[in-house]
């Protein structure tokens, strides 16, 4: 009874169209972000390192260098506060997680080869 109870509530939460995007992808993700009283959208480019989870509970982990700096931001792929996800490039990869891309430096942290 109870699960099929969370089921129902979470069916209502789902976004609609969520985007089709997988690790290795560059993306760019438009996210709103609420100063004060006013409302604007940032976007956040960069490579797709993770997903996890499943469901209305599912993430996924963008990062890339700012300034000789990695930065890595996780978003919930369900989120309101998610605008739009676009795939500037399918990248392709054998792996299930890119962690590896933390310890390189310069232009072979972003490398990843692109899928014909």
């Amino acid at each position: 009874m109870n699960q099929a109870l969370i089921k129902k509530i979470e069916a209502e939460q789902f976004r609609k169209k969520a985007a089709d995007f997988n690790v290795g992808d560059t993306v760019k993700v438009h996210t709103r972000v609420v100063e004060g009283e006013k409302e604007r959208t940032q976007v956040f480019t960069g490579i797709v390192i993770g997903r996890r989870g499943i469901g209305l509970s599912e993430m996924f982990t963008v990062r890339r260098i700012s300034y000789g700096e990695g930065v890595e931001r996780i978003f919930p792929i369900h989120s309101p506060m998610v605008e739009k996800v676009e795939v500037e490039r399918h990248g392709k990869v054998r792996r299930a997680k890119l962690t590896y891309l933390r310890g390189r430096v310069g232009r072979e942290a972003m490398t990843v080869r692109e899928r014909e």
